[in-house]
């Protein structure tokens, strides 16, 4: 199975009085545009999605509702555990049990660093080694056994910033 693990793109900057909610910054303009880009060139590889999951946060929904709207997916689902500081175990225990836990399945998480960086680590090695850096839309890409924890059994196959896919 197939794991994509997008960054949500570029938002807007950390201002309390314009955005007193963190949760509510959306993405900027430029980072509407990057992601679409990054969105064009994913598809132009003939890349699919069964489904996509995203952090219920502004910037992480946009940025799938745009990988959605470039046809990379028809489902977008937001998933709390993809929040900020979100549990790792929680996404394995809905992977485990879902029906994409079988070899031709394809998915993607978008969400925010640095848990997506430490979840891919997570899902290699076993732990956070707090080396593995995902730039805004930037992507991992993880092949997860079949029928078994991912955890610290996945293979990292593509590791790319946005700047490498425009």
């Amino acid at each position: 199975m197939e794991l994509y693990i997008i960054r949500h793109g570029i938002a807007g900057d950390r201002d309390p009085i314009k955005y007193p909610n963190d949760e509510e910054r959306p993405l900027t303009e430029p980072g509407r545009m990057r992601t679409k880009k990054v969105a064009q060139q994913l598809k132009e590889k003939e890349l699919w999605f069964d489904i996509i999951l995203t952090s219920p946060l502004v910037r992480a929904h946009q940025t799938a509702e745009i990988l959605q709207k470039e046809g990379l997916c028809d489902r977008v689902e937001e998933f709390a555990a993809l929040s900020p500081d979100g549990d790792i175990q929680t996404w394995v225990n809905w992977w485990l049990e879902s029906k994409y836990n079988k070899e031709n399945s394809c998915i993607a998480l978008v969400g925010h660093q640095p848990d997506l960086g430490n979840w891919a680590e997570i899902l290699i090695w076993g732990s956070p080694k707090e080396k593995l850096i995902l730039k805004k839309a930037g992507i991992f890409g993880l092949l997860l056994p079949e029928g078994e924890t991912p955890i610290g059994n996945s293979q990292l196959f593509l590791l790319t910033s946005p700047k490498w896919l425009l």
